[in-house]
């Protein structure tokens, strides 16, 4: 049964309207970003399809081009508009970090870190730097690749820090396989990156592990730095 045969309150658009977006199932939000089913499967039925095949939202939005268009009735255009749609998530938290006391929002950091780093395949390492209200100046990746301490040069960092003034930093990398635990090598790099911006007068606020589905482990809540 098509969507528009539907009783008015149960069809997605009409219930995103009464009651909000937050009521609306995974699927029903994907019906709205598809717009349209195909031949005898509504476009819901692609929503619950696409969440099936993927296993969830998260790999979902983190889906190659060629996985994605490799699902029927999918396309670089669908490909291209999910992208936008995550990419302004981001820049929407990272305007809300940007002018704000990074401390008075602790869950909209995390939340940025994954939607940056969760669904990556690859591993990077990023640098939130911060000015002396704890405010964001800028985040940069610096590198990727496996991390180690011969890959994350500790004088790189430091300039990095100095160029921007920073009085303090927060580190982030991601773990591609879903391991949200630090390794010894995590450990061993965040105690020599401490060490080399300390003789700058840079502080290390925290190191965040992150991955695709699960909040990012803080090295300061686990008593690491």
């Amino acid at each position: 049964m098509a969507i528009t045969d539907w009783p008015a309150d149960e069809r997605p658009r009409e219930k995103l309207l009464a009651r909000g977006a937050q009521a609306l199932s995974d699927a029903e939000l994907l019906a709205l970003f598809l717009r349209v089913g195909v031949r005898g499967r509504s476009a819901v039925d692609l929503g619950r399809d696409l969440l099936s095949r993927f296993g969830g939202l998260t790999r979902l939005c983190g889906a190659s081009a060629a996985e994605f268009v490799a699902v029927p009735g999918m396309g670089l255009a669908k490909y291209a508009q999910l992208q936008a749609v995550m990419e302004l998530a981001r820049r929407a938290l990272m305007e809300e970090i940007s002018a704000r006391d990074l401390f008075d929002h602790p869950g909209a950091v995390r939340d940025w870190l994954r939607l940056r780093l969760g669904t990556l395949p690859h591993e990077v390492f990023t640098v939130l730097l911060l000015d002396t209200r704890n405010q964001l100046i800028d985040a940069v990746e610096l590198f990727r690749g496996t991390l180690t301490h011969t890959s994350v040069h500790p004088r790189e960092v430091v300039k990095l820090a100095l160029a921007h003034n920073a009085a303090a930093v927060i580190l982030a990398h991601n773990h591609p396989s879903g391991v949200a635990e630090p390794s010894p090598a995590d450990e061993r790099l965040t105690r020599e990156l401490k060490a080399a911006l300390a003789l700058v007068e840079v502080r290390v606020l925290d190191h965040f592990v992150v991955t695709a589905h699960a909040t990012p482990l803080s090295f300061a809540e686990r008593g690491l730095l």
